[in-house]
């Protein structure tokens, strides 16, 4: 049985909340033994970290990817590369696909690819709705045993509040996820930015952060009514955060997430109409990016992720309001969290809970931890390296990504999966 010894290495351990140096031992696809003292003898391969980071592997929350339907903008393999390079192990993709994963067969197919073609891990969430349509909710019991680890009609909010109602009722009593969408949609439809001086100035349509506060607000609500157990994907704003409190201090199943771009970018990014930097929600007022940060940095919010959206070329570059919302983030997810860490905003273990250890534990993954037994999902990283990101040297299909041309801190020099290198060679 083949041992791998990763030795002087600077441990982060978002479990144990310690940063220090040790080593780490990996045999039969698990972390075998970590050690601070004298690292043992007899492994068949020892590799130098060189006084770099050694975390759990990055669990991404939210990832989109192309198949099936629109495979020439991301597919399982160029996701599954492009995640190694960034440090993901494992990836949670989003069920808004053409057509939508609304039928144990349909996810069927997405596992078996995935399996094929990805060399990272894995988990499909499910559609909440058929078609992702907000009408009428999916056969959750037989998606759950087809692998579904949540539900979500991802940016497409239910409207009719009697569906989700029975929705959230119905994944209570089978002890399913249910992942929302936090806006009104009436109000956030058709929006390009969000509402203030500087939209205004802009002449984009925009929404109001109350939009967020009044989605929040309905969805807490309905959690209060049905007892489900729900995370909501995006808090952007301030504004959203006194409710999330609440609901919280009451003991209510709830968690909460925000993409990596709303934390390291605001709306005077698209300045010049460049629709790289058109998300969704919009990006908001730096007053809300330092409030969600500080959030995070709480325990507020619990996940940190990339929302990883793939759009082609042809999507984007048209005049702002027309052009597709979203952007690529699984190669730049962690140098842009690190920009958190560079400005002593959050520490390391702090970011790795959030990237790592909380979104493994709420969808009941074996993941996120240097914990003995655990899979040796790893990533090896030097948090310090320079680079400016060129999107033409990304691994995936599509290149929209908002840090090109952008310096950044922080380079992948491994991955494992499973005890595996899917990245790296030093």
């Amino acid at each position: 049985m083949t041992a791998t010894l990763i030795e002087n290495a600077r441990l982060i351990d978002p479990e144990a909340g310690t940063d220090a140096p040790g080593w780490l031992l990996i045999r039969a696809g698990r972390i075998a033994a970590v050690g601070r003292e004298e690292a043992p003898p007899g492994a068949e391969e020892r590799i130098d970290a060189r006084g770099h980071c050694l975390a759990p592997g990055i669990v991404d929350w939210g990832v989109k990817i192309g198949e099936p339907g629109e495979r020439h903008k991301e597919s399982f393999r160029s996701a599954g590369r492009a995640a190694a390079a960034g440090g993901v192990t494992t990836l949670v993709t989003r069920p808004d696909t053409a057509p939508p994963l609304d039928n144990p067969e349909a996810l069927e197919f997405v596992r078996r690819r995935a399996a094929e073609a990805a060399e990272v891990r894995i988990h499909p969430m499910a559609a909440l709705t058929k078609g992702c349509a907000g009408a009428e909710m999916t056969e959750i019991g037989f998606l759950m045993d087809a692998g579904a680890v949540a539900f979500t009609d991802a940016f497409r909010v239910t409207g009719d509040a009697r569906v989700l109602s029975r929705a959230l009722a119905y994944a209570r009593g089978l002890g399913a996820l249910v992942v929302a969408h936090p806006q009104e949609p009436g109000l956030s439809r058709g929006a390009a930015a969000t509402s203030g001086k500087f939209a205004t100035l802009k002449g984009l349509p925009a929404v109001s952060p109350m939009a967020e506060r009044m989605g929040i607000d309905r969805d807490i609500a309905l959690v209060e009514m049905t007892g489900a157990a729900v995370h909501f994907d995006q808090i952007t704003t301030a504004r959203a955060l006194p409710p999330l409190e609440r609901a919280k201090r009451n003991g209510f199943d709830v968690t909460a997430g925000v993409c990596v771009h709303h934390l390291t970018l605001n709306e005077l990014d698209v300045a010049d109409y460049r629709t790289f930097f058109k998300l969704t929600p919009p990006l908001r007022a730096e007053e809300d990016r330092a409030a969600v940060v500080e959030a995070l940095r709480s325990g507020l919010i619990d996940v940190l992720c990339s929302m990883h959206t793939p759009q082609d070329e042809e999507s984007k570059r048209l005049p702002f309001e027309e052009a597709a919302a979203g952007a690529v983030g699984l190669e730049t997810l962690l140098p842009a969290a690190l920009r958190l860490y560079h400005a002593g905003a959050l520490d390391l273990p702090a970011l790795f809970r959030a990237m790592a250890l909380n979104p493994a534990r709420r969808l009941g993954l074996e993941a996120g931890t240097l914990r003995e037994g655990a899979p040796a999902d790893l990533v090896l990283f030097d948090p310090d390296a320079p680079f400016v990101l060129d999107r033409w040297k990304m691994q995936s299909k599509s290149k929209n990504t908002p840090f090109d041309g952008a310096r950044l801190q922080g380079r992948v020099r491994g991955t494992w999966v499973g005890g595996r290198r899917v990245h790296g060679d030093a």
